[in-house]
């Protein structure tokens, strides 16, 4: 397995030392934990790639320490991308903006632009900045798997794959980073996330919802597009009250206060930011647990559950 040491300022060096020489190494952030690379160093990019199994058609987002790092990586950078950078980074909110020449066509899909974010977190910022470059971070797993929000789980999934695995506790949100695009005319949403589009659409105006999730063999816009994606180790279904079990066999429910025959029942928070924060941790224990399938009991609708609502319809995809 990957050699898993606990953040220090000691381990800290050493994974920096990693990536400035080309290796791979994963770290914690506030929404879940990343596999880091140089972002600027072609050979690194595409280890991620590979260990990941990852499409080429799936762009990397990269992880900086500083609004003056981001924008030497961008070619502009628009009102909106400064308004919500000042008003969310460090956090869970990624800009896509137009990419200058530092960026390798290899990390970006081979689009004009980049996703870029300032983590919230102590470690995370602390590796970029011993590193002293921008480091490319899709989340720390196999392509369509569920991410990790414990170092443990990045072992689990990617064993030999990476050099050096930091620990630093449970992500606190838990799910991706809210993705917008402000590189074109108009402000396009790409992924929901913590933060939602009504704050978003408080300071910087409308956002258009995007069109499609992207086709095969073709470059999508930002990660997290495919139709299939956050998927946990069993097949997972919604459940409704009053709906019979999905399938065959035992499972285990993820409930609400309902209560389904045929499955064991683990509580969830009431809350969309705690229910979020607990979902993919209950997922990755729940795949390991006795029983044949997952359910999960369909949360409420409305913008504060669009992130979850939008990672449930991708696990679930057949």
């Amino acid at each position: 397995m990957g050699r898993m040491l606990k953040a220090s300022p000691e381990s800290i060096g050493e994974a920096a030392e990693i990536l400035r020489r080309g290796g791979i190494v994963a770290f914690p952030t506030e929404t879940v934990y990343g596999l880091g690379a140089n972002a600027l160093n072609r050979e690194a990019v595409a280890r991620i790639y590979a260990i990941k199994q990852r499409p080429r058609t799936s762009p990397l987002i990269v992880h900086v320490n500083s609004v003056e790092m981001a924008r030497g990586l961008s070619r502009d950078w628009p009102e909106a991308a400064q308004t919500l950078a000042r008003a969310y980074w460090p956090g869970p909110l990624t800009l896509v903006v137009n990419k200058n020449d530092l960026v390798p066509d290899e990390l970006t899909a081979g689009l004009g632009t980049v996703g870029l974010r300032m983590p919230a977190h102590p470690v995370a910022l602390a590796l970029i900045a011993a590193a002293g470059v921008p480091l490319a971070a899709p989340s720390a797993n196999r392509f369509t798997e569920l991410s990790p929000v414990r170092a443990g789980q990045v072992q689990e999934s990617l064993g030999e794959g990476v050099e050096l695995i930091l620990d630093g506790g449970v992500a606190e949100v838990g799910i991706e980073s809210t993705v917008v695009s402000v590189a074109g005319p108009e402000l396009v949403l790409l992924r929901p996330g913590r933060i939602g589009r009504g704050e978003i659409e408080a300071l910087v105006g409308r956002l258009r919802e995007a069109e499609h999730t992207g086709q095969a063999g073709q470059a999508h816009a930002a990660p997290g597009m495919h139709a299939r994606h956050y998927a946990p180790r069993k097949p997972l279904y919604v459940w409704r009250q009053g709906e019979e079990a999905p399938a065959p066999g035992r499972g285990l429910l993820l409930s609400r206060g309902g209560d389904l025959r045929g499955a064991e029942s683990r509580s969830m928070p009431a809350a969309a930011a705690a229910y979020a924060s607990r979902l993919y941790d209950e997922l990755h224990e729940a795949g390991k647990a006795p029983g044949d399938w997952i359910a999960v009991e369909a949360p409420p609708l409305g913008e504060e559950w669009a992130a979850v609502w939008d990672r449930l319809r991708r696990a679930t995809a057949r």
